[in-house]
């Protein structure tokens, strides 16, 4: 079976991949797609945020990660399902838990984390209070707004998947303080490691957007 992977950065993502594959079983192939792919570090900064964008942030081929708005590679992502269809995939999975306008055309099912989230994370609260962490502090508010809708108590620490591992750290120390039920790390740069580090430190349940995901996707690939 083939399945589809889009990035809404460069392609491929073997950063995560490495926590996916393990759960999609044998005889899948992985087709990836970038919706940065192909474009320079000066044609990529020319997507910076202005006030009111929808912020994302992705890593690149290079390594580095990079901070852009949401509203530029919207052609780009639709572009990148249209290949993947022509090349057969069964479905797509969206390798990016922000939450996408519903813009999309496919013939094909497209898996978005952040309806997955959105629609567990509730449900395991009882005292429907919640941690998230999410990559940069220009990501807070959309963050904090966007859970509000769903649960009733949200605190929002920002923590880079890509940067100084100390801010993990000290997030997870802080949420420890914090009187939520569990954390969400709401970006699929996080990693499986990342997790244990949070639920060890932090004394809390963790949901991670990137095994979620491929939970959902090897259910459906059998």
């Amino acid at each position: 079976m083939k399945i589809g992977a889009i990035t809404i950065g460069q392609a491929p993502r073997e950063d995560v991949t490495c926590d996916v594959l393990p759960f999609l079983g044998e005889g899948v192939t992985l087709i990836q797609a970038g919706g940065l792919d192909g474009l320079t570090r000066e044609e990529i900064e020319a997507f910076a945020p202005e006030p009111g964008d929808y912020v994302l942030i992705s890593k690149l081929l290079d390594g580095t990660s990079v901070v852009f708005a949401e509203k530029y590679i919207l052609p780009r992502l639709q572009s990148c399902i249209e290949r993947l269809e022509e090349q057969g995939v069964k479905f797509i999975m969206f390798f990016c838990t922000g939450k996408f306008p519903d813009c999309f055309r496919s013939r094909i099912p497209l898996i978005f984390p952040c309806d997955l989230l959105n629609a567990v994370v509730p449900v395991l609260t009882p005292n429907s209070s919640i941690g998230v962490i999410t990559p940069k502090t220009e990501q807070i508010d959309q963050a904090r707004g966007k859970w509000q809708e769903l649960v009733k108590q949200v605190k929002v620490l920002a923590a880079s998947p890509y940067g100084d591992p100390a801010e993990l750290t000290r997030a997870a120390e802080q949420m420890r303080e914090e009187p939520v039920d569990l954390i969400v790390m709401d970006c699929i740069g996080y990693n499986v490691s990342m997790k244990q580090e949070m639920e060890a430190l932090s004394k809390k349940p963790v949901v991670l957007g990137r095994t979620l995901l491929a939970r959902i996707a090897g259910e459906i690939a059998g």
